[in-house]
Order: C-alpha cells, then sequence, then structure tokens
C-alpha cells in the first residue's frame, strides 16, 4: 500500500533526525547536522535494497516515488530557513565549507562523466509505433 511508503519515509526522517543530532553532538556543535541528508540517503538505500528483495509492493514504491520527489522541496525549505548572514559574519568557515563542497562536487562528476559508459543513450530506444 502507498500508506507503506509513508511509513518508510517516517523512519527514514526519525532514523536521520536521531543520527544528526548525534553527529551535531559528536562534533561539539548543539543542532542537527545533516540529519535530512542522511535522512535522504537512508531513504534511497532502503528502497534500492527493499527493491532488489523484491520486498517492496508497486503501490509501496509508488509511495516512497511521490514522498522522495516531495522530500526536495522540503529540503530547500528547510535550508531557507538557514541564517547565512550570521555563518557568513561568523568567520570564513561556513565560505570555505562551501567552497569545498562545491569544489568536490565538481570533482565528482569530472570523475563520473570520464569512469562511466552512458546507459541512458535513446539510440536503442524503440521508436514511436515500434514495439
Amino acid at each position: 500500500m502507498i500508506i507503506y511508503g509513508t511509513a518508510l519515509l517516517a523512519f527514514c526522517h526519525l532514523a536521520g533526525l536521531f543520527l544528526g543530532d548525534l553527529l551535531g553532538s559528536a562534533l561539539g556543535v548543539k543542532s542537527n547536522v545533516g540529519g535530512v541528508g542522511i535522512a535522504m540517503l537512508l531513504l534511497i538505500v532502503l528502497r534500492l535494497y527493499l527493491h532488489r528483495k523484491g520486498w517492496l509492493p508497486k503501490e509501496t514504491e509508488a509511495g516512497v516515488g511521490f514522498w522522495g520527489a516531495m522530500y526536495i522541496p522540503v529540503v530547500v525549505a528547510m535550508a531557507a530557513t538557514q541564517n547565512v548572514v550570521a555563518a557568513v559574519k561568523g568567520g570564513p568557515v561556513a565560505l570555505l565549507a562551501a567552497f569545498g563542497a562545491f569544489v568536490v562536487c565538481v570533482l565528482v562528476i569530472a570523475l563520473l562523466v570520464r569512469s562511466g559508459r552512458d546507459d541512458t543513450s535513446l539510440e536503442h530506444a524503440p521508436h514511436v509505433g515500434e514495439v
């Protein structure tokens, strides 16, 4: 059922918040550090695992897909509530972290483009009317 997809998302969200709080405590920050991102990664990993095992009915996968698509606007809304001005005024650490994340993303994308093959090509896709 679709509600099971919602339950899976709720579990991942709660686990992500818990792990984000633990990470914040370990870093000495009195805040949740990456809880929503951890929850999103956990949802992806669990969905793939359950799908491979055959334990994810089509209806449940539809629920996970729906809430997974809704999760991105939630993350954007949560990020919009962060006090960026105070973080930048607090020191250059925020700017260094942002620049470092940007550089790592660029390097990983470049590595993936150079090392992988493109299986998403439309050359082998059937044309309209063909089956």
